[in-house]
């Protein structure tokens, strides 16, 4: 199934993506029981937005081998994660802006899991009953602010420093997709979630034995090598195999 958010005739709604590349509107939500209306639009008629609205965006640094060393770091133990604002967040299509206070900043192709029901203490056997689908997303970085700062609170938090989408596809095997980044028509990053440190259902148990996981929490899954710099006037495509591809524009 392929869930997402759509602006419809002016309105934020649920959506569930069909194979006539229609979209058909939700009577609720998408955490319980999908319930549609019957209500069809041509999917090039509506506006996709972020797929979902987070409370908490967490993420994970340091998950692919190559990546780690292309930055000179030593392999972790256990995950680092860290977190975005909900104020990062844009959809497909939006800008990424970049901020006057950085001169480098970064892209970084991801896969994103979304977070279906609450839990804590989750194990890592029962970790996929607690999401819901996923999603692809682009961890952008202010990298000058990152290591300036020495922590990546700033860096990463900037407002549309998280595109998600284009929507949610809940029956992909997490554990080997093909991950891609484009620039300008330009392959820049090329792996596949296999080469993870990390697992994403490892990753779900390890997050929740930190935080309590609510439904529309997101987790991002690191980012393999290759990541670069963003200019004006750039477009940016996350392309995930089983899940589809996420446009941004950049910005000044």
């Amino acid at each position: 199934m392929i869930l997402g958010r759509a602006l419809v005739n002016g309105q934020k709604k649920f959506v569930r993506i069909r194979d006539n590349n229609k979209v058909e509107v939700l009577a609720g939500g998408i955490f319980s029981e999908v319930i549609p209306t019957g209500e069809e639009i041509a999917l090039e008629k509506v506006k996709l937005l972020s797929p979902v609205e987070p409370a908490k965006i967490i993420c994970v640094g340091l998950n692919y081998q190559d990546h780690i060393a292309e930055f000179k770091n030593e392999i972790p133990e256990e995950p680092v994660i860290f977190l975005k604002p909900p104020t990062a967040v844009i959809g497909p299509g939006d800008e990424i802006i970049l901020p006057p206070e950085s001169r480098r900043v970064d892209y970084e192709g991801e896969l994103a899991l979304v977070i279906k029901k609450e839990g804590r203490n989750i194990s890592r056997e029962l970790a996929s009953g607690y999401i819901l689908g996923y999603t692809c997303a682009n961890d952008v970085t202010a990298r000058d602010l990152q290591r300036k700062d020495g922590q990546w609170t700033r860096g990463k938090s900037f407002d549309t420093f998280c595109p998600l989408g284009p929507w949610i596809v809940t029956d992909v095997d997490p554990g080997n997709l093909d991950i891609e980044t484009w620039q300008n028509g330009e392959l820049r990053q090329k792996s596949n979630t296999s080469k993870m440190l990390f697992h994403p259902y490892y990753l779900v148990s390890f997050i929740s034995k930190v935080m309590t996981l609510k439904p529309g929490d997101v987790i991002l899954t690191g980012t393999p090598s290759g990541v670069g710099k963003l200019a004006p006037g750039d477009r940016i495509e996350v392309k995930i195999s089983g899940i589809g591809s996420l446009h941004n524009k950049v910005r000044a």
